[in-house]
């Protein structure tokens, strides 16, 4: 199962984390993991070249594991902007989590 955690501070997305394997078909035809990593691996990109900002990443060697930290030093408009497409990616996530919640599940910390 892919464990999706959100962590917010004051209301604001500060970090994602995504761990574990959905398993919803054989390596390669995973449509949940497919699907989960297109959401989340366009989010960062898209955050990173139109917000130009850089996020803090580590992933894992072999997948399934992936941790995204917006930066501190973040000024207010571009934190506006991240924030949108944060929200947006979650939206997104929730609703891949609605269709095949046994192997997906999303938490906010």
């Amino acid at each position: 199962m892919i464990q999706v955690t959100v962590f917010r501070e004051g209301g604001q997305i500060k970090a994602f984390e995504l761990s574990g394997h959905a398993g919803s078909g054989p390596y390669g035809y995973d449509l949940v993991c497919a699907g989960v990593s297109a959401v989340s691996i366009g989010c960062v990109n898209a955050v990173m070249t139109l917000c130009e900002v850089d996020l803090v990443i580590e992933q894992g060697g072999d997948g399934g594991y992936l941790h995204v930290t917006i930066p501190d030093y973040i000024s207010k408009q571009k934190m506006e902007q991240i924030q949108l497409l944060f929200e947006g990616m979650l939206v997104s996530l929730t609703s891949i989590e609605q269709e095949y919640n046994e192997f997906i599940h999303i938490q906010t910390n």
